[in-house]
């Protein structure tokens, strides 16, 4: 074997201390002029070792299994010494050893990743995004127990290739719309870009892969839309309620993860001396600070006595995320408004129908966001548009009626 004349293997044995007849075999690594054991975990009789031939002596089926067994173990380290020279890694005892137990960082595993990710990086994250997660987790161990017949990989084994094939997989889920496919493979990159980091593979596969969205109209409701759903009188408790919160997050523009959040607490004096919420996004954990406008602080005031607040610091009875949209999308079938509704339309009517349609500025807006960049906040920049587009209209139609007026 082409090795470097410095790096030899061999194995020898060690009498036991506490009874000298026995022995324990060990590995022992010579690297330069150091040399380092790791024990092979067997244990013989001290006159039973041959130090020449390296094996036990005897010819009984045991003997001849514990023997293939320290042959096995010798070659392995040789195949791997092998290795890291092709790999042009410096090779060192702790790297050899490391890599033989299967703890070296060439062998971490898809679910040594994931475990990381759940013990380091969740605290960074929103329980809704780490349920995310582990939805994506989920789909890529479906995907390679159908394709490879496993429950686990090594992170050195996901190529470019494999990349392509979880994406075509993912597409086969008919709950999954094209966005809904990238979100996967966008948190998946995530994750293989994270052991790139910590140096548990030496390339990132994920360099050649591009994620590729496609734009998504985003759902709002305009100034008629928005009234008839204050407006309407809904005989279900459950309904009447997530409308008042849905109308809620339209003057204020809540995400549904920080309207859960909120208590009694986040309301404060503003500068102005009027009430103001102050909270810290779950998304982005950005402080905002939103004026509190009349319609919020009547529905504020509607809930004070609530089972729901009376009994806990919430502000106000908010239900679960699900049970929310589903809400949702009755009352837009009781008030018949053609447009698919989630919690998240109301903080779109905010950002158009309530603030920038009514002059306020770019900069005001994504503050009361949340974004960290305004650039986040120019995708309502089409809405301002079409509004320009209607005033000019307007402006054209009343310049046309004056000059026919001079004219006659």
């Amino acid at each position: 074997m082409a090795l470097s004349f410095f790096t030899s293997v061999s194995l020898v044995a060690r009498k036991k201390k506490n009874n000298p007849n026995l022995a324990n075999i060990y590995l022992r690594l010579k690297i330069k002029t150091r040399a380092k054991e790791k024990s092979t975990k067997i244990t013989i009789d001290f006159d039973k070792w041959d130090p020449k031939a390296e094996k036990i002596k005897g010819h009984q089926i045991q003997v001849k299994k514990e023997n293939f067994k320290l042959a096995k173990l010798k070659k392995e380290v040789y195949d791997l010494l092998l290795n890291l020279e092709s790999e042009d890694k410096l090779i060192t005892h702790h790297l050899v050893f490391s890599r033989l137990d299967g703890t070296d960082t060439q062998h971490k595993t898809l679910h040594d990743i994931f475990q990381y990710h759940k013990d380091v990086e969740a605290m960074k994250l929103s329980g809704g995004t780490l349920k995310n997660y582990s939805k994506t987790e989920d789909y890529l161990y479906e995907f390679i127990k159908q394709k490879m017949n496993t429950t686990n990989l090594f992170i050195k084994e996901i190529d470019y290739a494999f990349l392509n094939e979880l994406e075509a997989f993912l597409r086969t889920k008919k709950s999954l719309s094209n966005n809904g496919v990238m979100k996967h493979m966008e948190r998946f990159l995530k994750l293989i870009n994270l052991a790139y980091k910590l140096d548990w593979i030496d390339k990132n596969p994920t360099k050649s892969y591009s994620l590729h969205y496609e734009k998504v109209d985003m759902s709002f409701l305009n100034t008629k839309e928005l009234k008839e759903i204050e407006d309407f009188t809904f005989t279900k408790k459950q309904l009447s309620i997530n409308r008042d919160l849905f109308i809620f997050s339209c003057y204020t523009g809540l995400a549904y993860g920080d309207l859960y959040l909120l208590t009694h607490d986040n309301i404060k004096l503003g500068i102005d001396g009027n009430k103001w919420l102050h909270f810290r996004r779950v998304k982005s954990k950005t402080n905002v600070r939103v004026p509190l406008l009349d319609k919020a602080l009547e529905i504020i005031n509607k809930y004070k006595g609530h089972p729901k607040t009376r009994n806990s610091d919430q502000l106000l009875p908010v239900y679960s995320n699900q049970a929310t949209n589903r809400y949702l999308k009755e009352i837009a079938q009781i008030t018949k408004i053609d447009k698919k509704i989630s919690f998240h339309t109301a903080r779109h009517t905010f950002a158009t129908t309530v603030t920038l349609l009514n002059g306020v500025p770019f900069e005001t807006v994504s503050k009361m966001l949340g974004h960290t960049k305004l650039s986040t906040t120019s995708i309502y920049a089409r809405v301002i548009d079409s509004k320009v587009a209607t005033d000019f209209d307007t402006l054209k139609n009343k310049l046309n009626k004056q000059q026919n007026k001079s004219a006659g």
